[in-house]
């Protein structure tokens, strides 16, 4: 008779999910699933809204990457208007971006996994946890309070506020950078820098002492999606979208706007996440992953020099082929946070930073605007439909999240099978299945969405506990 091991909730993620292990007699896992239960309606609840309106609106689908739909939607309206922004306001926006990398990078890295890696995922939870690692080791835990502090204070500098900010509008941004703002965060790069070497060498060490794990850990072939500079180095704010396959063969680069011609999305019965795949592999062939592994699987280079010999060094990884192991997300992740800080003090020392040109007023010229940009998580899209006075009729989001869906839930089916024993439960076991969605770095509240009607079940429990009634829609 089957057996099942539910984990509810699945912890230090953002968002909600659940995982089911279906065991077999002999307590060996059968198969596995995430489930991703919530449901974001932003898509619909924005129609009928002006389309101007839509970068103040869609960073509350999130307040850990507010920045990022900020940021992606501006870009969609930008192209409603039919405008190029001027150099300032691109690079100001920009700007934003690299805070936006700097703080939940390494948020990420230190707080949600790094208590996996500096305390093993075996250890007790009581200390697997942000307050243990406070307590372990208060001058690391230091550090990354003040790494996510930094990336925190470029926003507020730049756009005004950390959360939520109205700073980029369509056609530009509303202000200018200061000079005193420009100097308050030149100062601190290098002192970041270092603390996020001192990130990378606790990786580095980890998987040297890992190799066997790190080689079995949700380890898996898959297609690759990242945006793409001209010349194939990373790009987190403009550039083309580049699929590679598992082989590392570039499969096909395209410009955001030509997503939907790419890009379709699948459903499974359980979950409201959906499977994005690329289209001409058809599902499942056209799988992949995106985000930090994914972007550096694509990319041919970083363009910032610490950086780029970084990444040297993770291609080694996977001796020139795809670096497929799940758990090597937390070194990639490292070393765009590299390329961010490298990034920030490019843009502060362009001869432009400071121009008060930030602005193109125009009214709405084009009946669709789509915005792509690479949030913290992966690819973002924001894709908008406007009637003649520039008001919302449709919309449709492809969240970072929402890519890597498929990956996510073969992590979790593949971890489970290779550590999960069902007749000598331990709690580490578990722990590990969880880990597998931790690389991923999940935000589940930012991905769902739906087309009509979505399936939907209600259940109703007493106060004991018992299930007395069920209600369905298809």
């Amino acid at each position: 008779m089957e057996k099942k091991i539910t984990i509810s909730p699945v912890t230090r993620i953002e968002g909600h999910a659940r995982v089911t292990i279906h065991l077999n007699d002999n307590g060996s896992v059968e198969k596995a699933f995430l489930h991703i239960d919530q449901f974001r309606g932003f898509e619909k609840f924005s129609e009928g809204r002006v389309f101007s309106e839509m970068p103040i609106i869609t960073p509350r689908i999130c307040g850990i990457c507010p920045i990022s739909h900020h940021l992606a939607s501006a870009k969609a309206c930008d192209e409603i208007l039919g405008v190029e922004i001027p150099h300032t306001a691109a690079l100001l926006r920009e700007l934003t971006h690299m805070g936006q990398i700097i703080q939940s990078h390494s948020m990420h890295f230190f707080e949600l996994a790094g208590p996996d890696l500096l305390f093993g995922f075996d250890a007790d939870p009581k200390v697997r946890n942000v307050a243990g690692l406070i307590e372990a080791n208060p001058e690391l835990a230091l550090k990354a309070v003040k790494l996510r502090k930094y990336g925190q204070r470029i926003i507020e500098l730049v756009a005004g506020r950390r959360i939520h900010p109205t700073f980029a509008v369509p056609g530009g941004v509303n202000a200018a950078l200061s000079p005193q703002a420009k100097d308050e965060i030149l100062k601190d790069i290098d002192e970041m820098l270092s603390y996020i070497r001192d990130g990378i060498n606790i990786a580095i060490d980890w998987i040297e002492k890992n190799k066997d794990f790190c080689g079995k850990f949700a380890s898996f072939p898959s297609g690759y999606m990242g945006l793409v500079k001209d010349d194939g180095s990373l790009e987190l704010y403009n550039g083309k979208i580049r699929f590679d396959d598992s082989e590392g063969r570039i499969v096909k680069e395209f410009d955001g706007d030509l997503y939907l011609k790419y890009i379709g999305e699948k459903t499974e019965d359980w979950s409201y996440l959906k499977f994005p795949y690329f289209k001409p592999l058809g599902y499942p062939q056209g799988v992949y992953r995106v985000g930090p592994l994914g972007r550096l699987n694509v990319a041919h280079g970083i363009s910032t020099p610490e950086a780029n010999k970084e990444f040297a060094n993770f291609k080694k990884i996977g001796n020139d082929r795809p670096v497929e192991g799940s758990i090597y997300y937390h070194y990639a992740r490292l070393i765009e946070a590299i390329y961010a800080l490298e990034r920030t003090r490019e843009i502060l020392e362009d001869k432009d930073i400071l121009s008060h040109d930030i602005l193109v007023i125009a009214p709405p010229k084009n009946a669709e605007g789509i915005g792509v940009i690479e949030a913290p998580r992966g690819t973002l899209i924001h894709h908008y439909w406007v009637d003649e006075n520039g008001t919302i009729e449709k919309v449709n989001m492809i969240v970072a999240t929402g890519h890597n869906n498929w990956a996510m839930s073969k992590g979790v089916e593949s971890v489970a099978k290779a550590f999960v024993d069902g007749k000598n439960l331990k709690e580490g076991m578990l722990n590990r299945v969880e880990g597998a969605i931790r690389c991923y770095d999940p935000c589940l509240s930012c991905s769902t969405h739906a087309i009509g009607n979505m399936p939907l079940v209600v259940e109703l429990y007493d106060s004991s506990g018992n299930l007395i009634g069920v209600e369905k829609r298809d």
